[in-house]
């Protein structure tokens, strides 16, 4: 079983630095000069079948697992963040169909994934920020459905994704945990997207979402009514595909200031970057960080596919905690890792070009939410025990 699963790992880690070689590593500076769409990627990603990374075979997935799945973000987001954070939303979306969806939403919305066809979640509303989970929008009941009326303020893929995973409340709610999910085709004509103009991450189009009187039958509810608080709670892929890219970002930063600083010279004095104490020693220290970041995301990871081979529902309750824990260290470090190499480059590093762009990207990861400071407040809340969940606060 052991060697089965190593074997599969292997096939889809080569399968990845093909795509990231012919495809994804070319295109990076384009997207983000040119606030390009990364359409093209998922495509490439989805003719090496990874774009079904979590789906079960007989929907032709992989039936990989967290750990390929993170592998995968972590390796596409060294070269282009905004892809990387794509992918982790398109994966997200699947994985909440897989996990929730009947048969025949299987069959509609799964299937037609490894040909190419994606997807993404649509959660956070401007009247309660960073607190994603908190929808003070209602779906309404229809004689044949629902209608959904409503705006989010930020949703990876907008505008481009064929199929919109939709957060809100239930029909009639009177807690902000009785929440619901729905399908959305992504051609709905009641669907109408802002623009995105943003400091990093350029590709990834996180604009607003407006939902105009659109209909949504009751096929595509996802799960029951209410089933979303559990949705939320039992979601791995998010918080998890967050920490392996900005992970996978951390780890571009190293090899293009390390290169960076092995071929620059001065030629005045006959000296590399390398050459100079204070260099190798903010050099070591952006490794370090970074080797504590590949440390813990192989452990959570690992750890993860481990609990889940004992079946679906057998994760520990402080998940969940960790892979927040994560998402905060590893935005907070690749942030600090970022600097070190503008330290290193000097004026060199704020021109525009590669790392310039790395270091823009990296900004998203503070703020993307839970933002790192609600992220804190969260995480401390449960430690001390005034709050052991998501919705105490606004559940009074």
């Amino acid at each position: 079983m052991l060697n089965e699963s190593m074997t599969k790992l292997d096939t889809i880690t080569s399968l990845i630095d093909e795509a990231v070689s012919q495809t994804i590593a070319p295109s990076a500076d384009r997207l983000d000069r040119e606030k390009v769409f990364p359409e093209a990627n998922l495509q490439a990603l989805a003719a090496k079948g990874l774009n079904g990374i979590l789906l079960p075979e007989h929907l032709g997935g992989l039936h990989a697992g967290y750990k390929a799945f993170s592998i995968v973000a972590e390796k596409i987001a060294a070269h282009c963040p905004s892809t990387g954070l794509v992918y982790t939303m398109h994966v997200e979306a699947t994985d909440v169909i897989r996990r929730f969806g009947t048969k025949a939403q299987h069959d509609k919305w799964l299937k037609p994934v490894q040909g190419g066809k994606f997807g993404t979640t649509s959660t956070s509303e401007r009247t309660s920020g960073g607190r994603y989970w908190i929808n003070t929008s209602r779906a309404t009941r229809t004689a044949d459905g629902y209608e959904l009326n409503l705006e989010k303020s930020f949703t990876t893929s907008s505008g481009f994704a064929d199929f919109y995973i939709i957060q809100t409340g239930s029909p009639h709610a009177d807690r902000t945990d009785d929440l619901s999910y729905f399908i959305v085709e992504g051609t709905d004509p009641g669907l109408r997207f802002g623009s995105w103009d943003a400091l990093g991450v350029r590709g990834n189009h996180s604009s607003s979402l407006t939902l105009c009187n659109v209909q949504v039958s009751k096929e595509n509810l996802l799960g029951s009514e209410g089933d979303g608080r559990e949705i939320v709670e039992t979601s791995i892929a998010y918080l998890l595909g967050l920490g392996s890219v900005w992970t996978g970002l951390a780890g571009g930063i190293i090899d293009t200031v390390t290169d960076y600083a092995k071929r620059n010279h001065h030629h005045d004095v006959g000296k590399s970057l390398g050459d100079y104490q204070v260099i190798r020693s903010l050099l070591a220290k952006a490794v370090i960080l970074h080797k504590s970041l590949v440390a813990w995301l192989n452990q959570l990871r690992d750890d993860i596919d481990h609990q889940l081979q004992n079946g679906p529902d057998r994760l520990r309750s402080t998940t969940q905690q960790d892979l927040l824990s994560f998402k905060i260290y590893a935005s907070d470090t690749v942030n600090e890792i970022a600097q070190l190499a503008m330290d290193i480059t000097g004026g060199y590093g704020y021109k525009i070009g590669k790392l310039e762009r790395f270091y823009r990207d990296s900004r998203a990861g503070i703020v993307m939410g839970p933002s790192n400071n609600l992220a804190r407040e969260i995480l401390s809340k449960q430690l001390i025990g005034i709050s052991e969940d998501l919705w105490t606060e606004t559940s009074r």
